[in-house]
């Protein structure tokens, strides 16, 4: 017997998050789903090909709908819990739910970003450019293409998720990984953290030659809301101070227009904002792993008479 369909989870899980104020640990809300919807020990052993269970990976996609939907959270690592606006959905909608009502969650939130504390990136409820299409106009190379979109927001949202959830050390250390994962630094020892009290603003230092005489300086800041003007500026004077001529300002959250207008004034800065520090990552397979599929072609020059 086949494991349900990622879209028949989404009101377990509901439901169980609706009788847990404070919120569930994800592996209470993966059991609890997987109760409600009866599953048998062979489809609980039933795995992808990532090797992770199957119905875990469909309970997680039900959640991701859902906190797209606004109806959930997590913000901390590995805890799943309600918003008030999903406690009063829940209490509003019956059990059990329409199957309009399903497939509305299922299927047109899924182009909404969500805050970065929310589990997504971006700033609000911002629509994508590229709107979904209906599964039935599209043909399976569109599909394909479009899953590739989706698990790769979905990642970017986890890593986001991640980063603001580790320690600020850690992530001026994942920081430095990933730009030596772009060739900066001969060895990962030429990439060296150097933040810390009295850090003056500085991070990071990565040594672009042997001798150490180029040199590329970092700041690595988690951030909520948008990274002004200010902190850039302040940056560009840290710089100035180390007599530097390359920096690097890298952020979980993004830079406003100020900030950005500011960089572009000035040499030697760059700014990386969360949503391509996890696209960076991802590319890179900093944090992320990644999975191969063969995808058949038919080869017509193999059958044409020589």
């Amino acid at each position: 017997m086949s494991v349900p369909t990622y879209d028949q989870f989404i009101e377990p899980i509901l439901r169980f998050l609706a009788s847990k104020p404070d919120g569930s640990p994800t592996h209470e809300v993966h059991e609890a789903a997987a109760a409600a919807l009866d599953l048998t020990a062979e489809q609980k052993q039933k795995l992808i090909s990532s090797g992770q269970p199957t119905y875990k990976n469909r309970a997680n996609w039900a959640h991701d709908r859902l906190k797209r939907a606004g109806l959930s959270t997590s913000e901390r690592r590995g805890y799943w819990k309600l918003t008030d606006k999903g406690h009063a959905f829940a209490g509003e909608h019956s059990t059990p739910l329409s199957g309009d009502t399903v497939a509305h969650l299922a299927v047109d939130y899924l182009a909404v970003r969500l805050k970065a504390g929310e589990g997504s990136i971006g700033t609000g409820n911002a629509v994508d450019d590229d709107v979904v299409d209906s599964p039935v106009t599209m043909s399976p190379d569109d599909r394909l293409e479009q899953a590739l979109k989706e698990l790769r927001a979905a990642t970017a949202a986890s890593l986001i998720e991640r980063l603001l959830q580790v320690s600020p050390t850690r992530f001026e250390l994942i920081v430095l990984d990933v730009l030596h994962s772009l060739g900066y630094g001969a060895s990962r020892d030429d990439v060296r953290r150097v933040g810390g009290s009295g850090d003056g603003g500085i991070d990071g230092v990565i040594a672009l030659d042997k001798l150490g005489l180029d040199k590329v300086y970092v700041q690595a800041k988690r951030w909520q809301g948008s990274v002004g003007r200010v902190e850039v500026q302040n940056f560009y004077g840290a710089l100035a101070g180390q007599k530097a001529k390359r920096g690097v300002f890298i952020t979980t959250s993004t830079f406003n227009s100020n900030a950005i207008e500011y960089g572009k004034s000035v040499e030697g800065i760059v700014l990386v904002d969360g949503l391509e520090l996890v696209g960076l990552m991802m590319d890179h397979e900093v944090g992320v792993s990644s999975r191969s599929l063969k995808i058949p072609k038919l080869d017509s020059d193999y059958f044409d008479d020589d």
